[in-house]
């Protein structure tokens, strides 16, 4: 690169009330931010360097979430199109209803599929997490706090002894969680026993949670208003500390504008699902779920390690990242999440038999992690991948549904939207290795 080019770089990032010499108005001298005064580290700045940035990386391959939102957008499109009801309020409410089951499943695929692995198990370990759930509940008459516990913990020993195998033993990951796959399957037919199927009281707390639950219309925009002040006063605060240090930060205006986009995609599907029953607490508690995970992901020393691991695992040991201890918190977290979505699937349906788990709900939660932007190669990836994959996953579900299309045809499209985003997944990933973004 030439001087010229270089010192214009510097120039067009100088702070406003800098001069093209680094000097105030007044003639004084005005430093660069630390992070200005490399130019292999000039950040772009503003509405318009916000937006040059962003057209880089994609240019780049790192396309993060803009093909997915991009697809739900046009499956919406086109299943509106099909049939006015798809965007419906009562149609949506029923689709937030469905998703958070899957989601909360898929949430724990993101994070297996972070480290480059794959848990293919989850369907039959939510299928015996309800079994367990519907047998110590409704036949033995255990307290339902007890059984919920009991359900989940179970979900957690799974998951550390999928750990303990692949660190003792290192058989892969695949072979471990398929084999899984087909004993819990087993042992959730032996719990059932000869009956096959359990009906839940439908007067019990956790079924009233999942099928009756709504948040008011006053909570529900209360909440909004809340989520976007903990944004705003998040963005100040690291705002002020980057000052602090002498980096350069985003202008209070551009917080002002994310805000306003914040508030806008949370505003209106809660006016939207109001217009019918509400916005589901079960659906809030999955959002809660992916908030959570999201954070531990990105601000904990536990995340970074997981992203480390499944970006170098040799690298990460030299490190001196515990790589054992990832992988088993990681695979208990997994299969606890795959409990949790059993349990919510059983309390939504009302019920637990020998097909709960069974069916698609292995495709529909991989599937959702994939198609929601995690790759499969390890290492990027975000909690937020399981909510956008299962509003597609369903979506799709549902919007055929509604045309009365048979279940063929759910599995074919289903299966296209998936290679299709494996195909992009791919295609950016050599992108970045190209680009030096790998």
């Amino acid at each position: 690169m030439s001087v010229e080019n270089s010192e214009a770089r510097v120039q067009d990032t100088v702070p406003p009330g800098a001069d093209g010499n680094g000097k105030g108005a007044a003639g004084n001298e005005t430093a660069l931010p630390a992070d200005l005064q490399d130019e292999r580290l000039i950040a772009s700045h503003g509405v318009g360097g916000a937006i040059s940035a962003f057209t880089a990386r994609l240019k780049s391959g790192d396309l993060g979430s803009v093909p997915v939102v991009v697809g739900l957008i046009i499956i919406w499109a086109v299943f509106q199109i099909a049939n006015s009801s798809f965007l419906s309020s009562r149609n949506l409410v029923n689709l937030t209803l469905q998703t958070t089951s899957v989601g909360v499943i898929a949430i724990g695929i993101v994070l297996v599929l972070l480290l480059g692995e794959i848990d293919l198990s989850v369907g039959s370990v939510s299928g015996l997490a309800a079994a367990v759930l519907g047998v110590t509940f409704v036949n033995e008459g255990w307290p339902l706090v007890l059984s919920l516990v009991a359900a989940v913990v179970l979900g957690l020993v799974i998951g550390l002894f999928y750990g303990a195998l692949y660190n003792r033993f290192g058989v892969p990951s695949f072979v471990i969680t398929l084999a899984g796959l087909l004993g819990f399957l087993g042992l959730q037919l032996l719990v059932l026993g000869k009956e096959g199927s359990l009906n839940l009281p439908f007067d019990s707390a956790l079924v009233g949670f999942a099928t009756r639950s709504f948040l008011s219309p006053a909570l529900a925009y209360g909440l909004v208003a809340v989520v976007v002040a903990v944004y705003v006063l998040t963005r100040l605060r690291g705002r002020g500390a980057r000052v602090a240090a002498g980096l350069s930060a985003a202008p209070n205006s551009m917080i002002a504008v994310k805000a306003g986009a914040l508030t806008l995609v949370l505003l209106v599907p809660v006016l939207v699902l109001n217009g019918d029953r509400g916005v589901s607490s079960m659906f809030v508690l999955f959002l809660a779920l992916v908030v959570a995970t999201d954070f531990a992901v990105r601000k904990t020393r536990w995340g970074r390690s997981v992203m480390a691991v499944g970006g170098n695992v040799e690298a990460a040991r030299r490190a001196g990242i515990n790589v054992r201890m990832i992988y088993l918190s990681v695979f208990a977290a997994c299969s606890t999440f795959a409990a949790v979505g059993g349990l919510l699937a059983a309390a939504r349906l009302v019920a637990v038999n020998q097909s709960s788990g069974g069916g698609d709900t292995n495709l529909n939660a991989i599937a959702a992690a994939v198609i929601g932007g995690t790759s499969l190669f390890g290492g990027r990836g975000s909690a937020y991948s399981a909510l956008l994959g299962a509003l597609v996953i369903m979506s799709i579900s549902n919007g055929l549904a509604l045309l009365s299309l048979d279940s063929s045809v759910r599995y074919m499209v289903t299966a296209g939207v998936l290679l299709i985003a494996v195909t992009i997944d791919s295609l950016s990933r050599r992108s970045r290795q190209a680009h030096g973004r790998a």
